[in-house]
């Protein structure tokens, strides 16, 4: 197939006017063969109506509540995927695309059909600097590691830009709403390549991310509450007893940061393992 379908999907969550940006460069992109759609989280900051009206070519749903990422994206996945969508990429809402990478990326994964997910170079806003070209799994840390150098090869693919073949999706499934914010790209990651997909970083493409989410007070709660899930979830057998110890460790740590200085960061994680039960 010389251009495949491709299904753009933009989760949208109170964008302002980033998603205006957004959707600019990807109404710029070279691509002759793609469909755009919108998919909002019930904003009220009137950003997804504004969109609606200005970018009438695309297709917009809105859910009626703050689905999180991953619920809200599958929503527009199953649609997609519905309308014989061969590829689906999945692009944040607060990045701005170059009008060739799309192309690059869809030639990368159709010369290498064992390519199952594929990201551009993530670049930190309008500047040279790299956010992600690439990224490892720190089984021992609990942690996922972003690497600012040209990989190929990667551990996960960040859910900020991410081309997927629709084969990904029949094999392994949907994103897991388990996770509401955070390491559900790191998750739906491991589970491909446990499933034989390979995963990489196309050179010479180009995002530029803005990091919205930096914005949002509850960040570092998610990053903890899914951060957890994450590894609870997927350590291997021999990895689980070390993710518990640690997990009890940091527990710990986190009672004495409490009891010395009891922040709104210390107390937004105390929260986060509470309701980890």
């Amino acid at each position: 197939m010389k251009n495949p379908k491709i299904f753009i999907i933009i989760l949208n969550y109170n964008g302002g006017d980033v998603l205006k940006l957004c959707l600019n460069s990807v109404y710029k992109l070279n691509y002759p063969n793609l469909e755009v759609v919108v998919v909002d989280n019930n904003s009220s900051d009137n950003s997804f109506e504004k969109a609606r009206r200005r970018f009438r070519k695309f297709h917009f749903i809105k859910n009626n509540y703050n689905a999180g990422f991953a619920s809200g994206n599958n929503v527009a996945i199953k649609w997609a995927l519905e309308k014989m969508a061969e590829y689906v990429f999945l692009l944040n809402n607060d990045v701005i695309i170059e009008k060739n990478t799309l192309t690059k990326m869809v030639e990368a994964m159709e010369q290498n059909q064992g390519l199952g997910i594929s990201s551009p170079i993530i670049y930190q806003g309008e500047s040279d600097r790299i956010w992600f070209s690439g990224g490892k799994i720190n089984w021992l840390k609990m942690k996922t590691e972003h690497n600012d150098s040209k990989l190929q090869r990667t551990d996960y693919v960040t859910g900020c830009a991410m081309l997927i073949r629709k084969n990904v999706f029949a094999k392994i499934g949907l994103l897991d709403e388990r996770f509401f914010l955070y390491y559900e790209d790191a998750d739906f990651s491991y589970r491909a390549r446990k499933n034989g997909f390979d995963l990489a970083i196309i050179s010479k493409t180009a995002v530029y991310h803005f990091e919205k989410s930096s914005e949002n007070p509850d960040k570092i709660y998610w990053l903890v509450l899914s951060g957890v899930l994450f590894f609870k979830k997927n350590a291997s057998w021999y990895l689980k007893s070390w993710i518990n110890f640690y997990l009890l460790l940091r527990k710990l740590k986190n009672k004495i940061d409490l009891r010395n200085n009891k922040t709104e960061i210390t107390l937004k994680i105390q929260k986060a393992y509470r309701d980890l039960k």
